[in-house]
């Protein structure tokens, strides 16, 4: 399912936030088992404020969730966007997709994306010196993440990654 969401570019940092729509039910049933989600979408400052902008967004969009999880998704966000800032060019979007599975639990989605760099993404998290006062960013998003994915091209850079808590398999087929 495709979804239009427009950003406002004029001012960075706004947040934007809607509901996915779902196909109305067919008359005489309900959609009680429906998945139901919520995205935030958000330009980012190109400059070091980037990173806090990001965590004040995720707060918004994980109102309401449980504390570990919510500090999860600002520590990830916050190492998405210094990486896009620091690594990328302008702009700067940051998407968080909150959705409430049929089977239970909670998906958090967070995609980054900058204007693209000119060097190849690392295959996997590269080790950081032990001193060093940066470049833990990746591994501390593989190490929290239960997903993640890095897409770098001239054009445009995606990171993403999921978070899921308290997800019960489906027993749809069984």
């Amino acid at each position: 399912m495709r979804h239009r969401t427009s950003t406002s570019r004029a001012r960075p940092g706004s947040v934007l936030e809607r509901s996915v729509g779902r196909p109305a039910p067919i008359a005489g049933q309900t959609d009680a088992g429906a998945a139901r989600a919520t995205s935030l979408i958000t330009d980012l400052p190109y400059g070091p404020n980037a990173a806090e902008v990001a965590r004040k967004a995720v707060t918004v969009a994980l109102h309401g969730t449980e504390a570990d999880l919510l500090d999860d998704a600002r520590l990830i966000t916050s190492e998405l966007a210094t990486n896009a800032f620091a690594s990328g060019s302008p702009p700067l979007v940051l998407c968080v997709d909150r959705t409430t599975p049929t089977t239970g639990g909670l998906e958090v989605e967070i995609t980054v994306t900058d204007g693209g760099c000119s060097h190849r993404p690392p295959s996997s998290p590269p080790a950081a010196e032990e001193e060093a006062e940066s470049g833990r960013g990746l591994v501390i998003v593989e190490a929290l993440a239960d997903a993640w994915s890095l897409t770098t091209a001239a054009h445009g850079t995606r990171a993403w990654c999921r978070l899921t808590r308290g997800v019960r398999p489906s027993t749809a087929n069984t």
